[in-house]
């Protein structure tokens, strides 16, 4: 037994215990993180490159391809080095600023996907005060607003958790320094704290999905006065996606954090933590910019341009 004192490190969970599955799960994660840095990546230089974009909505876009970035930086490395390595081991502070960076990406990109809705709100329903109601200066506290959110939820988080006295040995039952399995190591009812503190950030974040449902459904009311039927399709094919990643992010981290013991096991708790920390930072470009037709052509020029020069 040791106390949080002595702890020097702590062992993730490996994905398996044979060779060829470990390179296995190495590449697959090599390919996702790949896709991810090389899609985000794309985002973050066309809209930075071409000031036909410096609209309020890839103003957004921006913000999350570098939380996304940040997101799937954070954890998938040092799993992949980790099975490369045949190792679980990663450092107390490392997983301290595993948790604190981790915490602070999804709560910041929770957030501003809520701004999202609201800035897809107000162009579809109300695009003549579109300009009025998302000046830049506003765009920039929306976004400012939703980092400092994350900020300051991660460092409570961080702080809340790893001052519990750790007695359970130093074993965490997944890939990545994940606080719902920190807190299984704590010998304290101390513990109680943080998941009051789980729930408080919980209930702010139903709020926000709230938001972001009404948001959508007056897009969808609006969308079906469209009398064009290919307005109409375009429309729902660009919001549904989008609703349905926000779904799939918002569920699986409620499930994570949420969940109660008597339904926890190793398999289900590592595939709900892919599906929230892996999965949507690598088709968050696919789904919110990549179909974009606009995004589109202006990475064209770009390539085009890029190779012209050389």
């Amino acid at each position: 037994m040791a106390n949080s004192s002595s702890i020097t490190h702590f062992l993730l969970l490996p994905f398996s215990g044979t060779r060829q599955l470990q390179l296995l799960h190495f590449c697959l994660f090599l390919a996702i993180y790949l896709a991810a840095l090389l899609g985000n990546g794309l985002i973050i230089t066309t809209i930075a490159w071409d000031h036909h974009l410096h609209t309020p909505m890839y103003f957004f876009l921006l913000n999350l391809a570098l939380l996304d970035l940040g997101a799937i930086s954070t954890t998938v490395p040092k799993s992949m080095a980790n099975s490369l390595w045949e190792t679980r081991d990663i450092s107390y502070a490392g997983c301290v600023a595993q948790v604190f960076f981790f915490f602070f990406m999804i709560s910041a990109e929770f957030y501003l996907l809520t701004t999202m809705s609201y800035d897809r709100y107000i162009a579809i329903c109300r695009p003549l005060h579109y300009e009025t109601l998302l000046s830049h200066r506003f765009c920039v506290h929306l976004a400012a607003t939703a980092w400092a959110c994350g900020v300051v939820n991660a460092v409570l988080h961080t702080a809340n958790t790893f001052s519990l006295p750790l007695c359970h040995g130093n074993a965490v039952h997944q890939f990545f320094c994940e606080i719902p399995q920190i807190l299984k190591l704590s010998c304290s009812t101390s513990y109680l704290r943080e998941l009051c503190l789980i729930v408080v950030t919980a209930s702010f974040s139903t709020v926000c999905f709230m938001l972001i449902v009404v948001s959508y459904v007056q897009i969808f009311r609006a969308v079906l006065r469209i009398p064009s039927q290919q307005g109409r399709h375009k429309a729902f094919a660009t919001c549904l996606p989008h609703l349905a990643v926000v779904s799939l992010f918002i569920s699986t981290g409620f499930f994570a954090y949420l969940k109660p013991p008597s339904v926890s096991s190793p398999s289900l708790d590592l595939l709900v933590s892919v599906l929230y920390s892996v999965v949507p930072p690598a088709v968050n470009p696919l789904i919110y910019s990549l179909r974009n037709q606009e995004l589109k052509a202006a990475l064209t020029q770009l390539i085009t341009g890029w190779f012209q020069k050389q």
